[in-house]
C-alpha cells in the first residue's frame, strides 16, 4: 500500500481553494482511505469534507477525519459529512485534559481489529465475577476500540464537564463569536500587508497570518511577549486561535506587535 500526501500548493497567497481542488483530484480508484483534518493544524485551512466524502464514496474509499482542531469550536454534522471515523484529541477545542481522546466509528469499522488488545474490550468484561473467563472476541461495534482503563475516574469527569459546557455555549455560537471579534482586526492585518486566507477556507477560531515576504515571523517574539500575546509559529504562519475568553482588544494587541516588528 502506498501513502500519498497532498501538499499545500504554493500560490503565494490564499491557498485553501487550490488545496481542496488538489485533494479532490488525488482521490481515484486506487484510493483505499482518505485521512485528513477538518481544519489544518498549522494555519486553520478548512477542507470541504462534504465534497471530499462524496468523492471518497464514489471510489469506495473510507473517510477518516481528524477533528482535533475543530470539534468543539465549529459545527460538525455527522449526518451531512458522513465520515467512516472521526477522531479527536480531548485537550484542544473539547477543552479537556491531556491523555484523553474521543472517537466515533461508523458501521464500516464494526468488525475491525483494534490496535490495543485490552481486557475491557471483551464481552462480559463488566462482570467481575468472571474475570478469569478469557475471551478472544470483542465487544460489539465501536466499543472494541476503547482504550484500556477507560473508566478513569479523574480525567473522564473533567472531559464530561468540558463537553457539557461546550454544549451550553454551542460550537455554532463559539464560531460566531470568534468571527465577530476577528472581523475588524483581520481587515486591519490585510492593510498592514499580511496575508489571511479567505474566510470560506479557514476557521474563525483558528487561522494563520502570514507576514510580508522577507519578514521572519520569529522576529515577532519580543513584541508579542511585551504585550502578553500568546500565539504559535507554525511554518510560515503565525497561528492564531481565539476563543470565548478573548476579546477584540486581544487581536488588536497582536496587531500592535506586528506593527512594532514591521517598523
Amino acid at each position: 500500500m502506498d501513502l500519498r500526501t497532498v501538499e499545500a500548493p504554493d500560490t503565494g497567497g490564499s491557498r485553501g481553494e487550490a488545496w481542496n481542488e488538489a485533494l479532490l483530484d488525488s482521490i481515484d480508484s486506487s484510493t483505499s482511505v482518505v485521512a485528513l483534518p477538518h481544519y489544518h493544524w498549522m494555519d486553520g485551512t478548512r477542507f470541504d469534507l462534504e465534497a471530499v466524502g462524496r468523492r471518497a464514496r464514489e471510489v469506495g474509499a473510507a473517510l477518516v477525519v481528524d477533528g482535533t482542531q475543530s470539534v468543539g469550536a465549529a459545527a460538525f454534522d455527522l449526518s451531512t459529512l458522513r465520515p467512516d471515523a472521526l477522531v479527536c484529541a480531548g485537550y484542544k477545542w473539547l477543552l479537556g485534559p491531556y491523555s484523553l481522546g474521543l472517537a466515533w466509528y461508523g458501521s464500516r469499522f464494526d468488525d475491525g481489529v483494534p490496535l490495543e488488545e485490552t481486557w475491557t474490550s471483551r464481552p462480559g468484561s463488566d462482570d467481575f465475577r468472571r474475570v478469569g473467563d478469557y475471551r478472544d472476541d470483542y465487544r460489539p461495534a465501536a466499543a472494541r476500540y476503547d482504550v484500556g482503563e477507560r473508566s478513569n475516574f479523574i480525567l473522564v469527569p473533567m472531559q464530561l464537564a468540558a463537553i457539557r459546557r461546550i454544549q451550553e455555549w454551542s460550537p455554532e455560537a463559539i464560531q460566531a463569536y470568534c468571527r465577530a471579534i476577528t472581523r475588524g482586526p483581520l481587515a486591519d492585518a490585510v492593510g498592514l500587508g499580511l496575508t489571511v486566507e479567505d474566510e470560506q477556507w479557514r476557521g474563525n477560531h483558528l487561522f494563520g497570518l502570514r507576514l510580508p515576504d522577507g519578514v521572519d515571523p520569529s522576529l515577532l517574539g519580543p513584541a508579542l511577549e511585551a504585550r502578553s500575546v500568546s500565539v504559535s509559529l507554525r511554518g510560515s504562519a503565525v497561528r492564531v486561535a481565539p476563543h470565548v475568553y478573548n476579546g477584540e482588544e486581544d487581536l488588536q494587541a497582536l496587531l500592535d506587535a506586528v506593527r512594532a516588528t514591521l517598523g
